[in-house]
């Protein structure tokens, strides 16, 4: 029986692109300087790797529960790395203690850091997770208003699939957007626990760049 479009839209999103985001964050977490880093350096890059076993093989055996509780567990520890080497920055700032290359790599792979932190707990959250989007028709129940979902049939048909979806690579725009512009730009925020991550990504990327500047001109 030939497939409709309704159920070959209803195929399940690639997770990959989370994946490599969360393996993209623990490298970026061992380029900082030991100062920078609670603990250990291999202490958080060492408790994503392993519970990402786990994980990619509870989402293949269709687990989800216990998917969803050991993403949520991932995202938590990669959050609490990024928030602790923030704020080793800021105390690290005044006392000039890091050379001037190795500012600036630091900052850059905060900022970097933040936008896959928070893009990868968007994707987790919205509309309950991949595994819940996955099981809907269309993206009526979202924390987010993509602009996809606004466009009259007409012109959403000459180039996007109907009903359509946000994947991980759109809620990455959306915290690129929110790093650089401090704002959602082209995608509305409904809910009060997006606008709640939504302010904190913002704090933490202009207190990177907000120091980063102030270190370039001495003013600490």
């Amino acid at each position: 029986m030939a497939q409709t479009p309704a159920a070959e839209s209803n195929e399940p999103e690639p997770r990959w692109q989370a994946l490599i985001a969360l393996l993209a964050v623990g490298g970026l977490e061992l380029a900082l300087p030991a100062k920078l880093v609670l603990g250990s350096r291999w202490l958080f890059p060492g408790l994503v790797a392993v519970l990402l076993v786990p994980l990619v093989v509870s989402h293949r055996l269709g687990r989800h529960r216990i998917d969803v509780a050991l993403g949520m567990t991932v995202s938590a520890i990669v959050t609490a790395a990024l928030i602790a080497s923030v704020i080793l920055l800021v105390r690290a700032l005044p006392s000039r203690a890091e050379a001037p290359g190795a500012l600036l790599v630091s900052a850059a792979s905060l900022w970097v850091s933040n936008i896959l932190v928070f893009s990868l707990w968007y994707w987790r959250l919205d509309a309950g997770g991949p595994h819940r989007r996955d099981a809907r028709q269309d993206h009526a129940e979202g924390s987010f208003l993509f602009p996809q979902l606004m466009m009259l049939p007409e012109v959403k048909s000459a180039f996007q699939p109907d009903p359509w979806r946000p994947q991980f690579v759109d809620y990455l725009f959306l915290a690129f957007n929110t790093s650089t512009a401090f704002s959602p730009t082209d995608t509305a925020v409904l809910t009060r626990w997006a606008k709640g991550l939504m302010m904190l990504q913002s704090l933490i990327s202009l207190a990177v760049l907000a120091l980063l500047a102030a270190r370039a001109v001495n003013i600490l």
